[in-house]
């Protein structure tokens, strides 16, 4: 994938990659240690995608989407889920308003999610109704209120968040939801040096506070870029050895696979590693991305995207380490041709 320009678009990417790396100093303000966590949710801003986090609470996941706000320049909102939250509660509604004159007309309100970082809190806690009205503007980037289409911000992305051991009282996302998000984001808990510069950071009187890095011009041009990247033959057939490798009707798919796994990724995983590997080489300072991106974005791109069957389940068996032999597989394979 040659550019024509490739003096310019060097220049480019490397201008990016410092203003990337200001970001992440900046986040970081506020947001102490997890670089993981943070380089993967850049990554899905810069791939104009949404992210997945999956944590228990008091990890500071609603913390870092506050100062992603802040620190890209997007204009932010927040709305906790509930069993009881109505797609109007999400997506706004009309109301009946009467004129001076006596005429009357119908006036839309617009709800939360007209913003450009929207942050889904415990997101598995809505009804399915709910759920299915937030798939369309992920997907589509507009919402249809009485029969009207409304454009939503741009750019517009929604990062949300769920309890993994709280399950009571929730409806898991389905699968199509689960496949609208970039990235699958495990927020673990921090080591004891991070925790300890937490505590240090945060019980005082005064705490850093993040600064604007980015404007949402500036991200724009920066998910156009990503674009223009050049992806080398070797990275792109490595991608697809490994998404195919992970559906268990595949002739290619190793056998932990087709034991352990009941159905998986789709195209949409493709295009996604595609778009992240180019983001994880951004981050770096790397003029392209190589087979370590590949391998470092798999689990984040694959694990929301297959499933595995009951009887695996039952056995005890992890997903995790299903992607993980299929990477050392595919890379392995791949490395030596």
């Amino acid at each position: 994938m040659a550019d024509v320009n490739a003096e310019p678009l060097v220049a480019d990417i490397e201008a990016l990659g410092e203003k990337l790396a200001a970001a992440k100093s900046s986040i970081t303000r506020r947001f102490i240690g997890q670089p993981v966590v943070v380089d993967l949710v850049l990554s899905a801003l810069l791939c104009g995608g949404h992210g997945l986090l999956i944590g228990l609470p008091g990890l500071g996941k609603t913390r870092l989407v506050e100062t992603l706000s802040t620190v890209m320049g997007l204009d932010g909102a927040r709305v906790q889920f509930t069993p009881d939250l109505m797609p109007a509660d999400i997506l706004g509604s009309e109301v009946l308003e009467t004129a001076d004159d006596g005429s009357r007309a119908f006036r839309f309100i617009e709800g939360p999610i007209f913003c450009q970082l929207l942050m889904a809190d415990e997101i598995n806690r809505a009804s399915p109704r709910t759920q299915s009205a937030l798939l369309q503007a992920m997907q589509e980037k507009s919402v249809t209120v009485a029969g009207q289409p409304h454009a939503l911000g741009k750019p517009f992305h929604v990062l949300a968040t769920q309890n993994p051991i709280e399950q009571e009282g929730t409806y898991p996302l389905p699968e199509a939801q689960l496949d609208r998000f970039l990235v699958q984001i495990d927020v673990p808990y921090p080591d004891r040096g991070t925790e300890r510069d937490i505590l240090m950071a945060t019980t005082g009187v005064a705490e850093d506070e993040a600064q604007a890095v980015f404007t949402e011009t500036e991200l724009l041009q920066a998910q156009t870029l990503l674009r223009r990247m050049p992806v080398g033959d070797a990275v792109v057939e490595a991608i697809l050895d490994l998404v195919r490798a992970c559906r268990p009707e595949d002739e290619t798919a190793p056998d932990p696979v087709r034991a352990h796994v009941g159905w998986g990724p789709g195209p949409r995983a493709a295009q996604a590693l595609m778009l992240t590997v180019r983001a994880r080489a951004l981050l770096e300072g790397r003029l392209a991305p190589s087979l370590d991106d590949v391998a470092a974005m798999a689990g984040p791109v694959l694990s929301h995207r297959m499933a595995l069957t009951f009887a695996a389940r039952a056995r005890g068996e992890s997903l995790q380490h299903v992607i993980h032999e299929v990477i050392d597989s595919t890379t392995k394979a791949r490395a030596a041709a």
